[in-house]
This record gives structure tokens, sequence and C-alpha cells, in this order.
């Protein structure tokens, strides 16, 4: 019989770490859903690639001075299972992500969290139900990505060693604090192995956790050991991460990923212009 996500990481935990820590550390897993490849018996919960189902009066974003921005990806809400998340996902309508990839500008513009100039080069557009909706057209100069179908199912999630939840935890956190330790970090990044796109849960980062990326960025770019910084990264939740992926033609960077992170009373009230983004690569 397979193992769940849950069962594993539980395992690993007692393995590696003293029993006190592993329960607390147990505490800290959240649900999230990990999109797959659909197959022909799958149910389709989302896509990357091919092109955007949009209203007629939303135009195709755009940020101003550098150019449109491609899309990556959609999702429809009421195919995802999100009664399993800890994050008040809409139950309905479609979820759209765009950003610019560099196709027309040949990677010179890059958005990032520290840049608020650059913040328009990522959007999250959300599309309610009943809304009638009409394919769009790529802008010039923007090449589609291979549409692949995604499929979902709920996984439990790890929190990178040194998340701002594991800090607050832990606090205070020694350098050598044993859900640091190199043995336990291995043997959760082999659990973890593979392309990862993901709705909820904790992000899986390529580079340090994303969420005191974005809480840096929106506080205006402080130093990095300024104690406001992690309060905030408290405040974000991943909406959404985008591997870089064989089947749609997707890389990002040096096999990077896209993150988009929102605050939760951001996305009940379908803020989602509110959202962060932040991507990371090896």
């Amino acid at each position: 019989m397979h193992q769940s996500t849950a069962d594993v990481l539980h395992a690993l935990a007692y393995e590696h770490l003293p029993p006190e820590t592993a329960e607390r550390w147990i505490g800290l897993l959240r649900q999230g859903l990990r999109l797959e490849k659909a197959t022909d018996t799958d149910p389709v919960a989302g896509r990357l690639g091919g092109l955007p189902e949009l209203p007629e009066a939303e135009e195709w974003p755009v940020w101003e001075g550098q150019g449109p921005l491609s899309f990556v990806a959609a999702l429809d809400c009421a195919a995802l299972p999100s009664a399993a998340l800890d994050i008040a996902l809409p139950t309905e309508g479609t979820l759209a992500f765009f950003h610019f990839d560099g196709q027309v500008d040949d990677g010179w513009a890059v958005v990032a969290p520290d840049e608020p100039e650059s913040w328009a080069g990522a959007r999250v557009l959300y599309v309610p139900a009943g809304v009638p909706v009409a394919e769009r057209a790529a802008p010039e100069g923007i090449r589609p990505y291979p549409e692949v179908p995604l499929t979902s199912r709920v996984e439990t999630t790890a929190p990178y060693g040194r998340h701002p939840v594991v800090r607050h935890e832990f606090a205070p956190m020694p350098e050598d604090h044993p859900v640091c330790g190199d043995a336990f970090e291995e043997a959760l990044w082999d659990h973890s192995g593979g392309t990862e796109h993901r709705i909820g849960g904790h992000a899986h980062p390529v580079q340090g956790d994303v969420e005191t990326e974005v809480a840096r960025g929106v506080l205006g770019s402080p130093p990095w050991d300024d104690p406001r910084i992690g309060k905030e990264a408290l405040g974000w939740v991943l909406l959404a991460q985008f591997d870089s992926d064989d089947d749609a033609d997707m890389m990002w960077g040096d096999c990077g990923v896209l993150y988009w992170l929102i605050r939760p009373e951001d996305l009940a009230e379908r803020r989602f212009d509110r959202a962060m983004f932040t991507w990371q690569c090896g």
C-alpha cells in the first residue's frame, strides 16, 4: 500500500529528531495540493500553458514600459479539493497566473520582491464562476507555452529548515538546532524530489524561505537582520508555486520555480491583486 506523505514525514522526524522536537515539528506540517500532469483517466483541475480564457473586459496583463506578461497556468477552483487546505482558496471560478518571462526583452527585466517597480511583472487574475469568458490570443512577441493538463492530489508538506514558522516555534534557535541537521535536511530533500507544482501548504524553496524574501520586499528592503522581517514573514502563505517543467517547455532560469504568496486576509477577500511574487533558481 502506498505510504502517505504524512506517514513518511512523521517517520523521518522521529528517525532524525529528539522525540519532543519531532512532535513540535510535526505540528508545523500543512496540507497542500500537488499538481501533476494528468493522464487520460485523471480528473483535470487546471493546466499549464496554452492560451487563457478571460472575460471580454479583462485586458491581457502588461508590465507598463516593458511589455505583455506570459500566461503560465490556470486552475479550476471547483475541481480542486480545497476543503483539505488551511487557506481560504475559492471553491469556484478560475485562477490565472501570468509572469513576465523575458520573451520580449531577452530576459533583461526581472520581477523581484525587493524592486517595487517590477511587481507589475507578475499577476494573478481571478475569474468568478458564471462570468462569460473567451480564449484570448497571445500578444505580439509572446509564444504560448505548450498546454499540459493538470490533476491534483492532497499531500502533507513540510516547512523549510529555517522557515519563519520553524524559527518562531523553536526560538531562540541556534545554528546547530536538530531540525537544521544535515541528515534531516537531506532526508527531507530526498522525500520532496521531482517537479513540484503546488497549491497551498508550505512552499518548497530552492534557495531559502520565500516568505522572508517577500516580507523584506513589502517592508521596503531593510537590512536582512531587521526583526520586523521575521514577524512580517509569518503573515504570508503560499498561494501557488510552478516549477520548471519539460512537458510545458517552461524553464525558469536554471531549473527554477515561480512562487506567488498572499496574506490570508487578502485571500479570504479575493484580493489577488495583493499577491506577491518571487522566484528562485539553482
